[in-house]
């Protein structure tokens, strides 16, 4: 096989591993829909986030993955606008911090420290903005006060179900890596 046939062959396998990795991103966030959007929510697709430690494609792949499933969300363009660019940054601060990680299990954590800090931490800014320009299909916030109280009321709320889904999908990711080259 010629150079040319080589680099065809890797574009091919990127631009599917994307594809494949959005659709599965978005199903399975459809799949859980009620539960999937909200200030509570368990959105088990975000155990796939842990895949950025592992390749930038899956920065790509994960953020339309996440526009794609935020089409049906109930804060509309809202959703669609910060839920993605919070989607980018999250996963793309992950990339970064383990690029040069070999451990699995570390890049594990440092996936899950990224994304329930400062992931976590732009939803519930964006919850918060939604309501504070009563965004239709925003959500009312546990209690009236300031709004980094509302703030902080978001941020506690959605933690534990983030949480949950970066447990259940770092222990499949984590298992993955043992017998996929993840990076390629």
């Amino acid at each position: 096989m010629n150079n040319m046939d080589k680099r065809s062959v890797s574009r091919t396998q990127n631009l599917t591993l994307t594809a494949v990795v959005a659709a599965l991103y978005a199903a399975i966030t459809m799949m859980v829909a009620p539960i999937g959007f909200g200030p509570v929510q368990l959105r088990l697709s975000e155990g796939l986030n842990h895949l950025a430690a592992w390749n930038k494609r899956y920065v790509v792949a994960l953020s339309l993955g996440v526009l794609i499933a935020n089409l049906v969300s109930p804060m509309g363009w809202i959703d669609w606008v910060f839920g993605t660019l919070d989607t980018v940054i999250m996963t793309g601060l992950t990339y970064y911090l383990t690029r040069k990680i070999a451990s699995p299990l570390l890049k594990i954590v440092i996936s899950t420290v990224s994304v329930l800090t400062v992931g976590m931490a732009i939803l519930a800014a964006e919850f918060t903005f939604a309501f504070a320009i009563n965004a239709a299909g925003s959500f009312a916030p546990d209690h009236a006060g300031s709004i980094w109280a509302n703030w902080l009321s978001y941020y506690v709320s959605l933690v534990p179900g983030e949480f949950v889904s970066l447990v259940v999908g770092g222990i499949v990711i984590y298992a993955l890596s043992k017998f996929v080259d993840l990076s390629k």
